[in-house]
This record gives C-alpha cells, sequence and structure tokens, in this order.
C-alpha cells in the first residue's frame, strides 16, 4: 500500500459540518475545553457579541475590562472556526499593503495602519506573557523567496520596514544561508524576523475567554443567531433565547452567512487545509527548522508550516475559493511536504483538518459600525491572529467613545463580491487561477 493509499484509510476526513472543534492537532492538545451553556430566555447586556473567536472573545475581554457587561454568541463551540483551526503564524502587519488606499486614508492612513500592524503583535505578546496563557508562543518567522522576483520584494520589504520604525530584528538572508533557517533547496532566499512567530490558536483564544469570563463576561455556545432586530436598543435573537444590549458586534468572519447582508456580501470563505505529521526525530526536526521559526512562502496558492510543541511538523496550504473541501486534505498536502522534505517520504500523518477563513477584494480588514448600534470586524485574508487582537480593541475604543481608529478602517470602502451567493465563489476562483498562471511566466 502506497503512502496516499495509507493517509486515506488510516485518517477520518475531518467533518465540515460537525458542531464539535475540528479534529486537530490543538483540539487534541488544548488546554481546557469545558463546554459553555446555550442560551435560553432573555438577557440583557451592554454589548452582545455574535462570534466566539478570535475577534468575538478578545473584543469582550477588551469591553469587560473596561466595565461592560457582554454577551458572547457562539453558534458551535468557542473556537470553532479559524481562530482553533488555523497556521497558529503571528505575523507583523495588517492588509496586505496600503498603497492601493492612499486617495482614501492618505498618507497619515497609511502611517497608523502600518503602526498598528506593529502593534496588533505586542498585543498579543503581552496578553500571553501578563496572564501566562500556555499557548506554545515562540519569536521567528521566515518569509521564503520561491523566485528572484519574490526575493526582490523581500528586500524592498525589509527597507521599507526599516524605514516605517520596526523595532524587531529582521534579517535578508539569500541562498547560500536558506539551511539556517529551512532545511530544503527549494527557496531562492528569504528574510527572518524575529519580531514574529508561532503559537497555538485554540489554546490561546480559549485562554483568553477564561479571563474574559473572570472579568464578568457571559459566554453562550451552540447558540446560533437567527436574527437581529435592529431598533435603537437592538435585540439579538437565537434558536431559544433573546438578548436586548445597547450595541451588537459582528465577529461571525467566514461564518457571517446572510446574517446582516450590509457586510455578507464584501466576504469570501475561503479553504484552507493542515496536516500535522507523527512526532519527528530531534535529528529531523534540527535539520528541517533548525530555528524552530515559522516558514511561509510568498505564492498565492502558499505553503506554511512549522513545528509543534511535540515535535510534528504542521503542514498547511491548498487554500482555495471554489467553496469546495478537498476529498482528501492529507493525500493532497502530503506530496507538496515531500516535495520541499524529501527525507520525510514515509512519515506518517496523524491529524488532518480545514475550515473556511475570510477573504476580502482589497486583503484589508473591515472594521466598522452599522446605524451607530451594530459593529463588525472581518476578512482578515489570512493573518487573522494579529489582526483579530488589534479589531477587537479598535472596537472597544469605539464603543467606548475613542473612534479614530474605527473611522480610519470604516473610510475604506470594501467592494462586494459579484455573483451573488452562487456564483461568488467560482467567480473568483477563476480569477484566482489567473494570477497562479501569471506566478509561472
Amino acid at each position: 500500500m502506497d503512502v496516499n493509499s495509507r493517509l486515506k484509510s488510516t485518517i477520518p476526513q475531518p467533518d465540515v459540518h460537525s458542531p464539535e472543534h475540528a479534529p486537530s492537532w490543538y483540539a487534541a492538545t488544548v488546554n481546557d475545553c469545558r463546554s459553555y451553556p446555550t442560551l435560553a430566555g432573555s438577557l440583557q447586556a451592554d454589548v452582545c457579541v455574535v462570534g466566539g473567536g478570535f475577534t468575538g472573545v478578545a473584543t469582550a475581554l477588551e469591553l469587560s475590562l473596561l466595565g461592560y457587561s457582554v454577551i458572547v454568541l457562539e453558534q458551535y463551540r468557542l473556537g470553532w472556526g479559524a481562530s482553533g483551526r488555523n497556521g497558529g503564524q503571528l505575523i507583523r502587519g495588517i492588509g496586505h499593503g496600503c498603497e492601493s488606499l492612499r486617495r482614501y486614508i492618505g498618507q497619515e492612513g497609511i502611517d497608523e495602519i502600518t503602526r498598528m500592524g506593529f502593534e496588533s503583535v505586542q498585543i498579543v505578546r503581552d496578553r500571553i506573557q501578563t496572564h501566562k496563557i500556555a499557548c506554545d508562543l515562540r519569536m521567528g518567522f521566515f518569509e521564503a523567496a520561491n523566485t528572484a522576483r519574490h526575493m526582490a520584494e523581500l528586500e524592498q520589504e525589509h527597507n521599507q520596514l526599516l524605514a516605517d520604525g520596526y523595532r524587531e530584528t529582521i534579517q535578508i538572508i539569500d541562498r547560500h544561508d536558506v539551511g539556517q533557517f529551512v532545511g530544503t533547496d527549494s527557496y531562492q532566499g528569504g528574510m527572518i524576523d524575529w519580531g514574529s512567530g508561532h503559537l497555538h490558536p485554540l489554546n490561546l483564544c480559549l485562554g483568553e475567554a477564561t479571563l474574559a469570563e473572570a472579568q464578568g463576561a457571559r459566554f453562550y455556545e451552540n447558540s446560533p443567531v437567527l436574527r437581529i432586530d435592529r431598533k435603537e436598543e437592538p435585540v439579538v435573537y437565537t434558536t431559544n433565547g433573546q438578548v436586548r444590549a445597547n450595541y451588537v458586534v459582528l465577529a461571525g468572519n467566514a461564518y457571517i452567512g446572510t446574517l446582516e447582508p450590509r457586510i455578507s456580501g464584501k466576504i469570501l470563505p475561503a479553504g484552507s487545509y493542515l496536516i500535522a505529521t507523527k512526532p519527528l526525530s530531534g535529528e529531523q526536526q534540527a535539520r528541517i527548522l533548525p530555528r524552530n521559526s515559522a516558514v511561509c512562502d510568498r505564492r498565492i496558492a502558499l505553503d506554511y508550516y512549522r513545528l509543534s510543541s511535540d515535535g510534528r511538523l504542521l503542514f498547511g496550504g491548498l487554500c482555495n475559493y471554489s467553496g469546495r473541501h478537498p476529498k482528501n486534505i492529507a493525500s493532497s498536502l502530503y506530496p507538496r511536504m515531500i516535495k520541499l522534505f524529501p527525507e520525510l517520504a514515509g512519515i506518517g500523518v496523524d491529524y488532518q483538518w480545514g475550515g473556511m477563513i475570510g477573504i476580502g477584494a482589497n486583503r484589508m480588514p473591515q472594521i466598522g459600525v452599522l446605524d451607530n448600534t451594530i459593529f463588525y470586524a472581518q476578512a482578515y485574508s489570512g493573518h487573522g491572529v494579529n489582526a483579530t487582537h488589534m479589531a477587537a480593541q479598535v472596537l472597544a475604543q469605539a464603543i467606548h467613545g475613542e473612534q479614530t481608529r474605527l473611522k480610519l478602517f470604516n473610510s475604506i470602502p470594501h467592494m462586494t463580491f459579484p455573483g451573488g451567493k452562487l456564483f461568488r465563489s467560482p467567480l473568483l476562483a477563476l480569477g484566482m487561477l489567473w494570477y497562479r498562471l501569471k506566478e509561472l511566466i
């Protein structure tokens, strides 16, 4: 039996419709996965947050620390979506470049978002350190160049980071020195950033929920929101209950569905997937990732990977916009992993999982307010671990009366994806195929 046949026969495919956490390495190593009650009856709070991922949980924590009463409603389990399934890479920056937004936000706006991109990582690092959240934080991120063009882009990015006042240690690595960070011959070079890193995202999310609950926030799982009455004092309805609040925060991201049509068409759910190998030997770990940094390349259909705390290679990719999941995640990702690291041929895979991330057309997070009472944040485009925490701070500050940063984000226009609900994903998939073909030219 070949490796692909073994993978198909020994590892169950995750059920993307299950209300439980995906069968990931994260779920298998979670610190505390206690359940929260289902909402029943009528409750009242200053703020009702819809969505129990990083955005919702961190917003609840920020608001609770400011003295607000907060209720969080999650349709499944806290951290069920991208927040508990992602690659765990904590990477500086918000969005994928601001230059195209200059006419809307000017140089001051570009500078402010750049600063927030640096601050966002520090928010997470400070929270982990201050509150001793056990989530395997390790610093070090290697951005890999697949082509000479990628290398030139990284050199330009390196110079821009220095010009923008980035204080962390960054260094351009040429092809001959790549082996100090990644044990493969596939890259032209790269850039190491010691101010970015990687962590266990599900343990971070649930650890922050515990902190927020200690400040008075109330969490309800298996409580999908059916509708919102957008009155002066909004009412949020679930299957078995309702919450009356002064403000509502929509934090569903890729899983917002049709709850709020004014923003749902501006975000596209895109699939992203991971595998976790069996534990590697110490020698294998030292050869593959000698500095234990997170790695990501610069292609459209990128690979991203890192070591887990117990020595597995967590390898991700297959980002697609079709709305269709691969038939078998492990057998699809395995060849990509072996192409980079031939010495791992034959290594077993213990976990495979995936889910949806939220993509926006301009790759800039969408943070704003509707009707003065409905706040929202979504569309982190694959860089959500840090950006969600900055969004949470922006939302909490805005509700508390300081709306400078919210107004900046709210001034950025976001295109509604064409094609409606049925054709939106296929149309974007065709567009992304064009960009992937251009990479090969």
